[in-house]
């Protein structure tokens, strides 16, 4: 109701509809980007990408740096170049052979470039480091990749995720769009109302990066109970 009550008060203060459009939506957009997050950020990718420039900088005067390694393939994932991340993640496997993060990351990069037995087995490696590696994300980046092709191998995938009892909000974003994928709709809207739920008992510092992924937990709850 706000915005509808703002956009006359703009449009009086600078006397063309286009400009209060403009600056309405950037209003919106730092809103969003303060309290929500829902919004992709518009210099996440110049960052990126400067940073990715340092990194090879630095790679050049030290070949056998390992947190750069890995810190710029992470960055390579953030793109979608799984390629490239993964020539650098394979590179450092000899010296982070006992990190879950590590065998995670490199299991993605598997299951993105087509080579899924390797991605499963690296995940799996990961796992067995610590099953709760990144609050369940492999478990859900397993059953996102069989949700279509193989839907009793996801829900066993999905049946683990929930056994670790993850305090993410992502996960369980995550793990309604795999229900809703393979046709679970009261399941899908039980893991919506789980993710609002476990919002609202996190501590302050770790709401903020969950608020988001809440949000939209609400979103969908909200529209399954429409429908």
């Amino acid at each position: 109701m706000g915005k509808f009550l703002l956009f006359p008060l703009l449009w009086w203060l600078f006397g063309n509809p286009i400009v209060a459009i403009v600056v309405l939506l950037l209003i919106m957009y730092v809103i969003d980007r303060r309290f929500i997050g829902l919004s992709p950020s518009l210099l996440r990718p110049l960052k990126r990408r400067r940073h990715i420039s340092r990194l090879r900088q630095q790679l050049l005067l030290n070949p056998n740096d390992i947190a750069a390694k890995h810190d710029i393939a992470r960055l390579y994932m953030e793109q979608r170049n799984y390629r490239e991340a993964r020539r650098y993640l394979e590179s450092i496997g000899d010296v982070l052979e006992h990190s879950a993060e590590y065998w995670d990351d490199l299991g993605a990069c598997y299951l993105r470039t087509g080579d899924i037995e390797l991605g499963e087995q690296a995940i799996g490696r990961a796992l067995a480091l610590n099953p709760r590696v990144k609050y369940g994300q492999p478990y859900l980046r397993l059953a996102a990749h069989y949700s279509r092709s193989d839907a009793e191998k996801a829900l066993e995938y999905l049946e683990a995720f929930r056994t670790i009892q993850s305090s993410s909000c992502e996960g369980y974003f995550r793990l309604g769009s795999i229900y809703e994928q393979i046709g679970r709709a009261e399941d899908a809207a039980a893991a919506y109302g789980e993710g609002v739920h476990i919002y609202r008992s996190l501590p302050k510092y770790k709401r903020r990066q969950e608020r988001k992924w809440a949000f939209r937990c609400m979103l969908k709850k909200r529209r399954r109970q429409g429908l």
